[in-house]
């Protein structure tokens, strides 16, 4: 390992010696019609050779920009665009190193789609749309989109996929403006090739109705569209993979789609044991499913898009499949649905220490638990969008679920006093069988009045739910203590004996009722708005749990009153609002008030004493301001005031005996907690610099929140119930800078830092005392990322994180927690159709308790090679080639701190191989009926 670090240092260290030559070329683009700068108008040089794309940047708001790069071209092509404008080109000689071109004008072009169509711009800005052009991005051959995001200015993927723009992130990705099996980005991203994209357009993420309607969000997500070149919107193209490894590891996956222009139907299948989600192709690091972080943190389930990929911790085995349609039923209806099934079993040990503290002691609680999980979910969406005409559009969007699992548990548990002593024990198994349904369906209807920017929007919501559940369940809890008829004696004897053989039968349905009323006022066209808006909700469950104790004669027929519950639960609202809301091209900002009368009641079929209904009001208020100083950086705050009331089984004065060392009991007198959240960031990425900021501050503070408060007897056996407290509040902040640093037209390296804080008190409850901690926690992170194009491509990080937890009782002590994480990362092209990655990832700390492993180097490595013309791939791996995987962790709260460690996946080898077809044609046409290699 020291040799191949060795090795990629030298590599780093030889970019030193670039033949390149630093160069400057300066402007001024002016609109010649009416003389005024054009801000935002894109500049890109292209090399003669070959019109590779060699750098480009966008003009600032007096219409100057400035090319800075080290190319060793003697002449090249400067190329200017704006839309709504002719493009101008100009070939530039670089005789000298400093070119001032003075002022370019522009002339208004008549064919405005024309223009947006044969620009070879890089990145045009239009509007609050980013659009990149693919083709002024070159990658290695046979990349993927994912492969190609990395490329792109101001975009950050990380090792699990997660997609960030500027500092926001990616919550969806479209294709051809539709969803890809439900909007899952890594789907999307891990399976296109870049050769079907033309475009990638990044806009504000919006809903289809807000998208209709023109309104304005607020920014913080981004949705991706990815435009498929005319030319490959016919055809089939898809992939296969089958893997298999020492310790009967295996994996397999594949994937199959048709496109015919506006029709698109898509087919994959996966199943492997090795914690992965299965849709990577077994190519290259990617079906580790993200090591670094699944190597700490021990869970080996998966959740894409709301879908479950492994039912629990340790070792999963899983399989899926799933099919995604998307049609246009005439002119006015687009239609998408998609079914998807995944099913999973999973095992897991976990042995955990805590330290439980106590205002004037300590006691400690040892435990050792095994599970076995089985699942099974099926899910099916989907999509009516009609256009009933250009003003009128309803979006119908229905779904279904089915799921059913079986989770098998058996644990041990001991507490100890501070002397070491056994004060209880408990032994418990238990089989529990799942079975649940869930329909859901989503009604929108946005009718648009005029050019000014009024609307009128009807959404109605209903989701029905039901499951079942059989729960067997033997356990035994022993209660230690002194004898209290025998003073003199100071050993602990057995004190309570509980011990349950028993079977609980559940059912609970669930219905869900939602239904809003939006309509905007324009005050000043399509600058100022009033929205009036109005809803209803009303939530009404069922929850029934029949418990039958052993009787003498083997039959589960005694019933148990105290651990059966039958409740029937309502929660109604009806919340009017008034806003007001302001855009123009810099100003966006919004205020909105709501009122709500709310109704929680609860009636207990077997307890009518315990029924509760309580009413509550409260307003609610929130607001937001976003400034744009100029496509390249922008200023956003937000405040809101949530009003959130308790939970009905915090109020119910239902005693839960479920667990004999911890009853709980509801507070029917708690009050409604009041939140205050406010927030304030700023980004920034200059084009030209290659430089992005990333940054936001931001608190709340909680009025009456409901804390848990337990107390606890001489035995360690806990009764907890709820209580409104004041005084807690949270404030953090965050920071992200990055630079990209080009060094010649081969290599670039990048830099990034960031560092995260936050500061909270905290008031709680123990054993009845009341107190409140302080928790500090500071973040910093350093990344590189050394690219040679064709040649290699290394990436250390390195985080360390600090964090201080106070209080205010002088019983409890003050605790720090360090932590130490470093990341290498690296990638070697050479020899030709060759790909050698590793991902090494070094974890330390040094806080965890005796017994815990405190350190621990894993190493992941893959050597692939391309075969049958780049269309296969032959892939060896080995995971964890050190075999030193570990997901040792403490955890601090402020009552207690706990280390753990669980089941991890261990080392082994693995040989895969990987194939795709493509017979994508031209412009809606197919060559012939056979598939080509590309």
């Amino acid at each position: 390992m020291k040799n191949l670090f060795f090795i990629l240092a030298f590599l780093a260290i030889s970019v030193a010696f670039s033949q390149s030559r630093p160069i400057q070329i300066s402007g001024n683009i002016i609109a010649m019609d009416d003389q005024v700068p054009l801000e935002s108008a894109t500049v890109h040089l292209e090399r003669l050779t070959d019109s590779t794309v060699i750098t480009y940047t966008i003009s600032d708001k007096e219409g100057k920009f400035n090319l800075e790069d080290r190319i060793s071209d003697k002449s090249v092509k400067l190329y200017v665009s704006y839309v709504g404008y002719k493009a101008y080109s100009q070939l530039i000689t670089l005789d000298n190193p400093m070119v001032d071109l003075k002022t370019i004008n522009l002339e208004v072009s008549n064919a405005l789609d024309e223009v947006v169509i044969k620009s070879a711009a890089p990145i045009t800005i239009k509007k609050d749309t980013l659009e990149f052009n693919v083709s002024s991005f070159k990658t290695k051959k046979d990349a993927t989109v994912e492969d190609l995001l990395k490329e792109l200015p101001g975009v950050e993927v990380d090792e699990d996929g997660k997609i960030k723009i500027n500092g926001k992130e990616v919550n969806k990705i479209l294709v051809n403006g539709k969803p890809f099996f439900g909007d899952d980005p890594t789907i999307t991203t891990k399976n296109l090739t870049k050769e079907l994209i033309e475009k990638i357009q990044v806009v504000d993420t919006k809903t289809k109705s807000e998208a209709f309607s023109g309104e304005e969000v607020d920014g913080e997500n981004k949705t991706i569209n990815l435009t498929i070149k005319e030319e490959n919107n016919k055809g089939v193209f898809g992939r296969v993979a089958a893997g298999a490894g020492t310790d009967d590891r295996y994996e397999g996956a594949g994937m199959l789609n048709y496109f015919d222009n506006d029709r698109r139907v898509s087919v994959l299948a996966g199943g492997n044991n090795i914690n992965s989600p299965g849709f990577s192709f077994g190519e290259i690091r990617k079906m580790f499913g993200g090591g670094n972080s699944m190597s700490m943190s021990g869970n080996g389930s998966f959740t894409i898009d709301g879908r479950s990929f492994g039912g629990g911790e340790g070792i999963t085995k899983s399989q899926n499949a799933g099919v995604n349609y998307a049609d246009k039923i005439g002119e006015k209806t687009d239609v998408s649905a998609d079914y998807f099934y995944s099913g999973s079993s999973s095992e897991n040990k976990t042995a955990t220490q805590r330290e439980n503290i106590l205002p004037d002691s300590r006691y400690f609680t040892n435990s050792i638990s095994s599970t076995y999980n089985d699942s099974d979910s099926h899910s099916a969406n989907l999509g009516f969008d009609i256009a009933v005409d250009s003003t009128f559009l309803i979006n119908i969007d229905p779904s279904f679920r089915y799921f059913k699992s079986t989770n098998t548990y058996n644990a041990e548990e001991e507490s100890l006093n501070d002397e070491n002593i056994l004060t209880n024990e408990s032994n418990t198994n238990s089989f529990v069988e799942n079975t649940g349904q869930n329909f859901r369906n989503n009604i929108n209807m946005t009718k648009r009045f005029g050019d000014r920017g009024a609307f009128i929007r009807v959404s109605l919501t209903n989701e029905i739910n039901t499951r079942e559940s059989e729960d067997f369940l033997t356990s035994l809890t022993n209660v230690y203590g002194l004898d209290v008829t025998n003073p003199g004696n100071e050993d602990f004897v057995l004190i309570d004996q509980i011990s349950r053989d028993q079977i609980t039968n559940g059912d609970g349905d669930v219905n869900n009722f939602r239904s809003s009323v939006n309509y905007r006022l324009p005050l000043i066209a399509k600058e100022l708005f009033l929205d009036f808006e109005y809803e209803y909700a009303r939530d009404k469950s069922t929850d029934t749990k029949s418990t039958f104790d052993l009787d003498g004669a083997g039959n589960y027929s005694v019933f148990n009153e105290d651990q059966s519950t039958d409740f029937e639960y309502l929660d109604e609202r009806m919340v009017p609002g008034l806003g007001i809301s302001y855009r123009n091209k810099v100003w966006s900002a919004n205020v909105g008030f709501n009122y709500i009368y709310r109704t929680l009641e609860n009636t207990d079929l077997l307890r009518p004493e315990l029924n509760i209904k309580r009413e509550f009001e409260a307003g609610e208020l929130n607001a937001y301001l976003r400034y744009k100083f100029s496509p390249k950086a922008s200023f956003w705050s937000s405040y809101r005031l949530n009003n959130q009331p308790p939970q009905l089984r915090q109020l119910q004065a239902f005693e839960n005996v479920s667990d004999p060392l911890n009853t709980i009991v509801g507070n029917p007198n708690l009050e409604p907690s009041n939140d205050h959240r406010i927030n304030l960031g700023f980004n920034a990425f200059d084009w030209q610099k290659r430089t992005g900021f990333y940054s936001y501050v931001g608190g709340n503070i909680t009025e009456n929140q409901v804390v848990a408060k337990t107390t606890i007897d001489e035995n360690f056996v806990r009764t907890t119930t709820y209580a409104n407290v004041d005084g807690n509040y949270r404030m953090y902040a965050y920071l992200d800078y990055s630079k990209d640093v080009k060094l010649d037209s081969l290599k670039t390296l990048k830099v990034s830092f960031g560092v995260n804080g936050n500061f909270s008190r905290n008031i709680n409850f123990n054993n009845d005392v009341q107190y409140a901690s302080q928790v500090r926690a500071l973040s910093p992170q350093l990344g590189l990322r050394f690219t040679w194009k064709d040649i290699m491509e290394f990436r250390p990080r390195y985080s360390v994180s600090f964090t201080k937890n106070t209080y205010d009782l002088a019983e409890f002590e003050d605790r720090e927690f360090l932590e130490h994480n470093l990341n290498l990362s690296s990638a070697l092209f050479l020899p030709k159709k060759f790909e050698w990655r590793n991902d090494v990832a070094f974890n330390y700390n040094p806080n965890i308790g005796p017994g815990f492993q405190k350190s621990a180097w894993f190493w992941n490595s893959t050597l692939a090679y391309s075969v049958l013309k780049d269309a296969g791939t032959v892939t060896l791996k080995v995971y964890d080639l050190l075999n030193q995987n570990t997901n040792a962790r403490r955890t601090a709260t402020q009552n207690y701190i706990q280390d753990s460690q669980s089941t991890v996946l261990e080392q082994y080898f693995m040989l895969s191989f990987s194939w795709k077809f493509n017979s994508l044609g031209k412009k809606g046409e197919t060559d012939d009926d056979s598939f080509y290699w590309d």
